[in-house]
């Protein structure tokens, strides 16, 4: 299996609308600045999700490039098609990241936005993005280290509970502490890193937390990995804190430049 994360259409649609919140939006622009996307180029993005990046890549390469871009989710998959419509630069694929469908080097840059910590055979995804990057192409690659994720609450063992339950699908929680190592034995030299935080203040709906809460809430009670009422608790708490003022959450993504020698 090439994903530890699977989402039906429900869980896309929740995932669809956070990464619409001014907190993804400002992360996708910090792996974009860094990726320098060119008019003409060719990008191949792993795991597009909704297709957010997917279309700003496009509209970056313009008519005379083109975003390879895959995803193993069909529901994921629709999302970005209907986003990317009218964009002949996009080719939206259903495809596993460890097994990409591309020639040896056949694209100048590729990207991974918080979709590699979820890849049980993650070397040989990164492998794989150093198969088919020409030489002297370069790789942005953004994941959370799930260590990082601080969310206060009153009752604190609760929420721990309920995050340690959501951290049981993800394959590599602290994949940024080992991705240049990773990088380095698929032949990828690490040539910049920085941390992306996002610190939520409170529990708006245009928030990360706001938006991620309830799918966490989703995906644990389905797991039957917490009942039901006490996810729901969590949820009303969160509300409570942020009328009084106290409500906190924040986690650090981690962004790495990588770049195939020649």
């Amino acid at each position: 299996m090439a994903s530890s994360m699977p989402f039906d259409e429900q869980a896309a649609r929740r995932i669809e609308a956070v990464y619409a919140t001014p907190d993804v939006a400002a992360t996708r622009a910090a792996v974009i600045g860094a990726l320098e996307p060119r008019p003409g180029e060719r990008i191949v993005a792993l795991g597009c999700g909704p297709g957010y990046m997917a279309r700003e890549l496009a509209l970056a390469v313009g008519p005379g490039g083109r975003v390879h871009a895959l995803d193993l989710s069909g529901p994921m998959l629709a999302l970005a098609r209907r986003r990317c419509r009218g964009l002949p630069a996009v080719g939206l694929t259903a495809g596993d990241v460890t097994a990409l469908p591309l020639p040896d080097g056949a694209v100048g840059a590729a990207v991974a936005l918080q979709s590699l910590a979820y890849v049980p055979d993650v070397a040989r995804a990164i492998g794989e993005i150093a198969r088919v990057l020409r030489p002297g192409g370069r790789a942005v690659v953004l994941d959370t280290d799930f260590a990082s994720v601080v969310w206060h609450g009153r009752d604190q063992a609760r929420v721990d509970r309920i995050l340690a339950a959501y951290d049981a699908d993800v394959a590599y929680p602290g994949l940024p502490r080992v991705l240049g190592r990773l990088a380095a034995g698929a032949g990828l030299a690490t040539v910049r890193r920085e941390v992306v935080p996002i610190l939520n203040a409170s529990f708006r709906p245009d928030t990360f937390a706001h938006g991620i809460a309830p799918f966490i809430r989703d995906f644990v009670v389905g797991a039957v990995r917490v009942p039901a009422g006490e996810a729901d608790a969590w949820l009303a708490e969160c509300a409570a804190l942020d009328a009084a003022g106290e409500f906190f959450a924040s986690l650090n993504r981690y962004l790495f430049v990588l770049r195939r020698p020649g």
